[in-house]
């Protein structure tokens, strides 16, 4: 017990005392899951507008696609990566195994699904309830994807940070592809992984405290984004 008490000390004097290592891997998963989740919006956004708006031969296929996908297990992206990105794969000539690309290529995939689903879900039920308005103002479908989306921007910001909180905390993949190589490819959650095996308890129960407050900082602005969104509706 005492053992266990003085890691937790040990764990905020590294939080408190702005150790380098310990800040240099909190900012890099801050900078790849970050950068994933951009490029996952950038392509679930659009996608699960079109497919909420759209009616075409194979939709249903697709919406249970993306649902399916939401669950995707990491492990199974990280060695689908790994074939790709390897020496023997087609992708082996880019040498971005074992790089922070090849992290945020596996967390972009992983997270994708979530936001295309939940985008898909949001835009179905604005356009339920606005698609007679939009018509009467002759607003065609590709400019009624730019206007469900904008008004639906505080359900979607709240996507974009479950995206987020599924990013961060990811493992399986991002230690196939990344390798958690020291000062290249160390995430908070690969290194807690790692630190805890070497009975290193003080630098991994640090980064599970921060790991623990960023859920937490997350769930509490998609809380905050859900009361701004009531408030804004009856507005």
């Amino acid at each position: 017990m005492q053992d266990f008490g003085a890691a937790f000390g040990l764990a905020f004097d590294l939080i408190l005392s702005g150790n380098a290592d310990l800040a240099e891997i909190v900012l890099l998963s801050l900078q790849v899951s970050l950068t994933a989740v951009l490029f996952a919006c950038l392509i679930g956004l659009p996608l699960g507008a079109a497919t909420a708006i759209f009616r075409f031969p194979g939709r249903g296929a697709l919406i249970v696609l993306m649902n399916a996908l939401m669950g995707l297990p990491p492990v199974v992206v990280g060695l689908f990566l790994y074939l790709m990105l390897s020496n023997a794969g087609p992708l082996g000539p880019l040498a971005l195994l074992y790089t922070p690309t090849a992290m945020i290529i596996a967390q972009s995939i992983l997270v994708a699904p979530i936001v295309a689903a939940l985008t898909r879900q949001v835009v179905a039920d604005l356009h339920s309830e606005y698609d007679e308005q939009l018509r009467s103002f002759s607003v065609g479908r590709w400019a009624a994807i730019g206007t469900l989306l904008w008004d639906g921007r505080y359900s979607l910001m709240t996507v974009a940070l479950a995206g987020f909180g599924r990013a961060i905390a990811e493992v399986g993949a991002v230690i196939i592809v990344g390798g958690n190589i020291n000062h290249v490819t160390r995430v908070m959650t690969t290194t807690i992984a790692l630190e805890t095996s070497k009975g290193n308890l003080a630098l991994a129960l640090a980064l599970g405290i921060i790991l623990v407050g960023i859920a937490v900082a997350v769930n509490a602005s998609v809380m905050s984004l859900r009361a701004t969104a009531a408030r804004a509706a009856y507005a």
